[in-house]
This record gives structure tokens, C-alpha cells and sequence, in this order.
């Protein structure tokens, strides 16, 4: 292991920012980790339904604020995008060139989760399990991909937004607010902050490649700015306070995005700028940088099977013939906060059974050639994984 270790830190280049390989990992974990604590299947009446701890348990809120960290990812998104795309045209890389070598990154894993659940569904409905159930795993497994469609969609707009600045979406974002709340308007124009939305983090990575901001003053700017802003739209605006969706909820503040979402991941973005200075220097030490280059390697894989992991577990956990707590069980009360703690590390076990079963489907012949060659534009393949998305 301490090879591995030092072969990985000797093949990253001195000019690479660890840091905002650390601060996309922390978005994939949050993602992760919020998935498995605010997610459970209940079975009701021979059908299989989503229930959620947040909508009996509204002091867990505060938890919604920790995990919901997709604007950290876009951000560093658009950051890595801006510079990528400088850099292709600098060497003469044509856009069509660069634009569909980023996408096959993105979505050869795709094929594969869609490919297993394609068979899954055939095989549960030919077992004679309801197709409402059906219906609602499948949902489960394949809503990561929403956000690979609109992430995919603004990777190809970058060299039309790499110069935006992320105010001109926070205004698209506030004045469909304006229509859809404050003058009562049709709920359909809301979809448009599907791409306004993430825009306003991805635009801000941007600006931040083209050297405009400082991190330090930038990031506190947008940490105390936006969430003023945010508890205000909360407290006198009508938002709700949980930044994920709520089963039953009359607003979501993340399907589609709302104002109040758009100013959390604002200040969401301005920690993570805060954050730079001390994850640069926790990753020189080689162990530490190896754990975050090794995940971003499979940083796809992880996202796309995390939520089949955990149904899996709550499949397998159907043959004790009995409710098990924390995981068939209605979240309402704090022992199932207890005992869905003690699944996680179940999950995750089996999270990894899907990384070792489909990693290949991301890193392709670049892992079956040596974790740690240098390959093209000097990047080492422990660390090109980052560059995926």
C-alpha cells in the first residue's frame, strides 16, 4: 500500500490542484451519504414506496444543508471545463474533438447501470412483482442520471458561458420566481432553473478559472451573502428549509431549483473557496492525496450505483422475513436514525461489490494499462479520474 502511495504522489504533476480534486470527492460523498440517510423503502400493501426521515422528522433539516452539495460540483465543473477547453484550443484541439472526449468520460458508465436495470425490471416484472414497484426502484436507481444530463448539457455550452458571469443566471433563476410565486403564475416555467440554476455555480468555477475572484474575499462574500439570503427566503419567503425534496411537500427547493436554492449553493460555493488554502496543504502528504485521486478515478461509478447498493441490501434484507429497523422500517422516530447509521457501512460494502463488478466501464484500457502511467497532457491515471467530469 505505501508503494501504491508513492507511486501515485510521484506520477501527479507539481502543477495540478489537489485541492479541487478533494472538494469534488466531498460533493460525490455528500451525494452519496445523503442518499442513504434520507432515503428509505417501505413496503405497503404488497407496493414498495419512497418515504423520507425529513418528512417525520423535521429537525433533521439541518442535514439536508451538509449532504445537498451538487453546487460544489458544478462549480468545480466549470472551473475544470473553462481551463480544459482553453487548453484544447491552445493545442489546436478542434471543440467537437474535446467536447466528445469529455462526454464518452461521463457516460460509458451509464450504459451499464441502464443495461442491469433494463434486465432487473424485466426480471421483477416477469416474477409478477407490481409495476408501481417496479416503477418506483427503477426511478430510484436511475435519477442520478438527471443530473449527468443537465452537467452534460452545460460542459457543451461552456465556450458560450465560460465568460458569463454567475449573475446573469441568478437573475433568469429570480425572475422565474418572480412569475411562478410572486405573481402566480404556472408552475412550467420553473424547469427553466433546471439549466439556470446550475448555471450560476458552474459560471462561477468559470470565472474563477479566468482568475477573477479571490478565493479568500470571494469566499466570504458568497458564505455570509448567500446564506443570509438563504434564511431570509426561508424565514419571510415561503421556501422550505430542507434543501432536498420531501415526499409531500408543497415546494421542492431542488426539483427544479428555486431561489433559495440557487443562494445556498452560492454560499455552499463560498466555503468551498474558504476551503482551498487548507486542502492544499493536507494533500501533500501522499496517503491523504492517494484516497482522493483514487476515488475520482471511479468518482462516476460510485455516484451511479449508489442508490442500487443500497436497495440491494434492502432486498437481501427481506429474507429475515422480518421489518429490520432502519431499513424496512418507517423513518419517524430516532431509533431508526440509529439503526440506518449502522447500515451505512452495509451499503457501502456493497457499493464496493459495484465498483469492483464496474469500474472497468469508466476507467476503460487506461486501468487495464497501469494505474499510475503517465498518460497524454501529463496527467497520471490515478489522477486523469478527476478530469472525468
Amino acid at each position: 500500500m505505501r508503494d501504491l502511495v508513492r507511486r501515485i504522489d510521484a506520477a501527479t504533476p507539481t502543477s495540478r490542484d489537489r485541492a479541487l480534486d478533494a472538494l469534488r470527492a466531498c460533493a460525490i460523498l455528500g451525494v452519496v451519504l445523503g442518499h442513504w440517510l434520507v432515503t428509505a423503502l417501505i413496503s405497503d400493501s404488497g407496493t414498495v414506496h419512497v418515504a423520507s426521515p425529513l418528512h417525520y422528522l423535521p429537525q433533521l433539516t439541518p442535514a439536508s444543508w451538509v449532504f445537498q452539495t451538487l453546487a460544489v460540483f458544478f462549480m468545480v465543473g466549470g472551473l475544470v471545463g473553462a481551463r480544459g477547453h482553453a487548453a484544447a484550443r491552445a493545442r489546436g484541439t478542434t471543440y467537437r474533438t474535446w467536447l466528445g472526449a469529455r462526454l464518452s468520460r461521463l457516460f460509458r458508465p451509464v450504459a451499464a447501470v441502464l443495461a442491469v436495470w433494463c434486465v432487473v425490471a424485466v426480471a421483477l416484472l416477469a416474477s409478477g412483482v407490481g409495476v408501481a414497484t417496479v416503477q418506483t426502484l427503477g426511478k430510484l436507481a436511475l435519477s442520478p442520471m438527471w443530473f449527468l444530463l443537465v452537467f452534460a448539457a452545460l460542459t457543451a455550452a461552456t465556450p458560450l458561458v465560460a465568460r458569463l458571469h454567475p449573475l446573469w443566471p441568478l437573475a433568469v433563476v429570480l425572475h422565474v420566481e418572480l412569475v411562478r410565486f410572486g405573481l402566480g403564475g404556472p408552475a412550467w416555467p420553473g424547469w427553466i432553473n433546471v439549466a439556470a440554476g446550475w448555471l450560476v455555480p458552474y459560471c462561477l468555477g468559470a470565472t474563477r478559472a479566468r482568475g477573477s475572484l479571490r478565493d479568500r474575499r470571494t469566499g466570504w462574500v458568497l458564505l455570509l451573502g448567500g446564506a443570509a439570503t438563504t434564511a431570509a427566503l426561508v424565514l419571510w419567503g415561503g421556501y422550505p428549509a430542507s434543501m432536498v425534496g420531501v415526499p409531500g411537500a408543497a415546494v421542492s427547493n431542488l426539483n427544479p431549483p428555486t431561489l433559495a436554492s440557487a443562494t445556498f449553493g452560492l454560499a455552499q460555493c463560498g466555503a468551498a473557496l474558504l476551503l482551498l488554502g487548507p486542502l492544499r496543504r493536507i494533500l501533500r502528504r501522499p496517503a491523504a492525496w492517494a484516497a482522493v485521486a483514487l476515488l475520482n478515478l471511479s468518482a462516476m461509478t460510485v455516484f451511479l450505483w449508489h442508490q442500487t447498493a443500497m436497495m440491494a441490501v434492502t432486498a437481501v434484507g427481506l429474507l429475515a422475513g422480518a421489518p429490520l429497523p432502519g431499513l424496512h422500517t418507517v423513518p419517524d422516530g430516532g431509533g431508526w436514525v440509529l439503526a440506518r447509521l449502522l447500515w451505512l457501512p452495509v451499503f457501502a460494502g456493497a457499493l464496493l461489490v459495484c465498483w469492483a463488478a464496474f469500474r472497468i466501464h469508466e476507467q476503460g484500457r487506461r486501468h487495464r494499462r497501469g494505474r499510475t502511467r503517465v498518460v497524454r497532457e501529463g496527467r497520471p491515471a490515478t489522477a486523469a479520474g478527476a478530469e472525468r467530469v
